[in-house]
């Protein structure tokens, strides 16, 4: 594989909850993620992506796939839910851009046999060694994301005495660290041609979702008259998640101080808001479910207003054969 694939799929493990949606229990709702040169959409009983090859044609693949939520009800209790949806998402979109990046590669590797005349060798499946090498790079990708927005920001604000001893200013700190980093990196591969592409069918799975929501038939026609911003995007979420770490690990700090004592160092309040990042996401969940369902009100049309301004970054205006594959990624998930 190309190091430009490797390193376009080591970008987009830590982010790929950006191009996902909160799946959302009524209405006919669905949700979906940009991969490489392609879409993934996710339906009720359903996981399909469509990817378009270098030679112009489409492929598209499917499996079944029902959220534990719907097959275990106990687990769709709120906050629950939430945490569930994450890990799936997390999952699914890993395995969907894990997919599209071994496709690109045949499709490379076919190129540049043609190229020498030489036969094209299909490879069929992963081989042990290549299943190792993902699961690597997976949590490679994970640990950097730990590093640089969870403990870079705690260990910064850490050196800070009177900051360090209470828990509203030094959660308020690091979260304002964390946002600020986040949105550099944000800003910083969109700057890239190749995530530029991914962006761009990040858009097309937003105008496809809004057409099929809308109740519309999945034409050009009716696609092109949405916006690429949605409400339910997981670049939303992310904000949510920001605001919501630092009240809840605020609250949470204050009771642990109390009960059991400080924290012994960096390393030990990391691992205390590691464990909680469950309960923070699946707040953050409902709280995206409300703002969905009552985005129309004043008061929360404001608050859901900068995770709409940062799509303006991770969503891009797409052409009509970007949309072509976001329809029939949606229509075989259906």
């Amino acid at each position: 594989m190309s190091f430009l694939k490797y390193t376009l799929r080591f970008l987009s493990i830590p982010a790929s909850v950006l191009t996902g949606f909160s799946a959302a229990d009524k209405k006919n709702k669905v949700g979906g993620q940009a991969i490489i040169e392609g879409v993934m959409m996710r339906g009720k009983e359903k996981v399909a992506w469509s990817l378009r090859r270098m030679d112009g044609s489409v492929t598209t693949e499917e499996l079944p796939f029902v959220s534990l939520t719907k097959r275990k009800p106990r687990f769709g209790v709120p906050i629950v839910r939430g945490a569930i949806n994450l890990f799936e998402s997390f999952k699914l979109g890993y395995k969907a851009l894990a997919r599209s990046a071994d496709i690109a590669v045949e499709d490379e590797e076919a190129a540049k046999a043609k190229e020498k005349n030489e036969a094209v060798t299909v490879k069929k499946e992963n081989s042990a060694k290549d299943k190792l090498f993902f699961a690597l790079n997976m949590i490679f990708a994970f640990a950097i994301s730990i590093g640089l927005f969870m403990y870079a920001p705690m260990w910064t604000v850490n050196r800070v005495e009177f900051i360090r001893e209470s828990p509203l200013l030094f959660n308020l700190s690091a979260g304002i660290i964390r946002i600020t980093l986040f949105l550099g990196y944000i800003a910083a591969i969109s700057l890239w041609k190749e995530m530029r592409r991914v962006f761009e069918y990040h858009g097309a799975e937003h105008m496809a979702i809004f057409t099929y929501e809308d109740g519309k038939e999945l034409t050009l026609d009716n696609m092109t008259k949405y916006k690429t911003v949605h409400p339910r995007c997981g670049t939303s979420f992310l904000i949510l998640v920001a605001i919501s770490s630092i009240l809840l690990f605020t609250i949470i700090d204050a009771i642990y101080i109390q009960h059991i004592g400080p924290f012994v160092n960096v390393a030990h309040r990391l691992g205390v808001h590691l464990v909680l990042v469950p309960l923070v996401s699946g707040f953050s969940y409902e709280m995206l479910k409300l703002s969905d369902r009552y985005q129309r009100f004043p008061v929360v049309g404001l608050l859901i207003k900068p995770g709409l301004w940062l799509q303006k970054i991770t969503t891009k205006t797409p052409d009509n054969t970007q949309l072509e594959i976001a329809s029939t990624a949606l229509k075989a998930a259906l």
